[in-house]
């Protein structure tokens, strides 16, 4: 904890906490444009993790989530670094837009370059200077606009070390997951840095249970990580892996009325939702085609044919999925240590 650490030109020594803008691009106004850091280090040595929301810009519970984190009293004992963004994408977030302002989704632009695009020159900054420093990472994610998601882990869950800071997140849904070409993820990876990406809730809404879990899974993982000190209580979610899941589709297009919510156990053949017209004569329904659990929905009442509707993670146990998330909703209380 003595070596030098140091982003985007300022030192932070051990046991300093500081605030840092770090510099990105200049609009064509002149206003210059930068990502906010936060960055805590410990008195004792420990691994260094970042956790980050916001890189798509309507994606908003990870700010609030990010927000709770920095302000836990627990962070007190912190052994390590803790290297906190709360908005990736800050010309998202101004505009209220999944997108930069050259259309390129910012999560699809990793390693980058800092002589390309836009949204290249901002992956090459943000990989360069928070994640190449990093041994581990969050990333916080929400659902689209007019869909929602349950709160869930996506991750590669084939290695070891990343699957077991996953279930230490401790929500009942774990979703393995390849990895993209050109996301953050992606490129953590090829780091060597082991990373988790949050889903939950919907896009440009702040959802009070989906700010609750992410938070508590954050401090979750950093005592599992032996960031923050254990505590006695500890709820047993166990959670299910998935690895396995798809959209069913809208096979009609009208007013949709659901029958089936997130985290709802669904057999194959349960009627999910049925599809009316103007004057509310049923003209079709979306059936399961596998017994699973829904993990995403639509939230717009209208539907085009071929709209993707509900997605469902396929179990072969989904019943206790459900049970897990309710136990993780019973859970979810103010945390007298934090």
């Amino acid at each position: 904890m003595t070596e030098k650490f140091s982003i985007g030109g300022v030192d932070i020594a051990p046991g300093e906490t500081r605030r840092i803008e770090l510099p990105i691009v200049r609009l064509h106004t002149g206003t210059d444009m930068a990502i906010p850091v936060y960055v805590k280090r410990g008195k004792k040595p420990g691994p260094t993790m970042f956790i980050c929301a916001a890189i798509h810009g309507d994606e908003l519970n990870g700010i609030e989530i990010i927000s709770r984190v920095i302000s836990s009293r627990g962070l007190r004992s912190l052994r390590g670094t803790l290297i906190a963004v709360p908005v990736v994408n800050v010309y998202g977030v101004l505009e209220q837009s999944r997108y930069l302002p050259d259309r390129r989704d910012l999560n699809r632009s990793f390693p980058g370059s800092d002589k390309g695009s836009l949204a290249a020159r901002m992956a090459h900054i943000f990989l360069e200077e928070i994640v190449s420093k990093c041994d581990y990472g969050i990333d916080l994610h929400t659902g689209a606009i007019h869909r929602s998601n349950l709160p869930q882990i996506r991750a590669n869950l084939d290695d070891q070390p990343t699957r077991d800071m996953a279930r230490a997140f401790g929500v009942p849904v774990l979703l393995n997951s390849t990895l993209r070409d050109g996301s953050l993820r992606q490129s953590a990876a090829d780091l060597g840095v082991q990373i988790l990406l949050y889903e939950a809730g919907e896009a440009l809404r702040f959802d009070e249970f989906c700010i609750r879990a992410g938070y508590k899974g954050i401090l979750n993982v950093m005592r599992h990580l032996q960031m923050l000190p254990r505590v006695k209580k500890n709820e047993n979610i166990e959670p299910f892996v998935a690895r396995r899941s798809g959209w069913l589709r809208a096979t009609d297009s009208g007013i949709i009325n659901f029958r089936k919510g997130l985290g709802d156990h669904v057999l194959k053949g349960d009627v999910l939702a049925s599809i009316s017209d103007l004057f509310g004569e049923e003209i079709d329904r979306v059936l399961c085609n596998a017994d699973g659990i829904v993990i995403g929905r639509q939230n717009l009442p209208l539907v085009q044919e071929g709209d993707a509707v509900f997605h469902i993670a396929y179990f072969h146990e989904p019943q206790e999925v459900a049970e897990n998330l309710e136990l993780l909703q019973d859970s979810l209380l103010p945390d007298e240590n934090f």
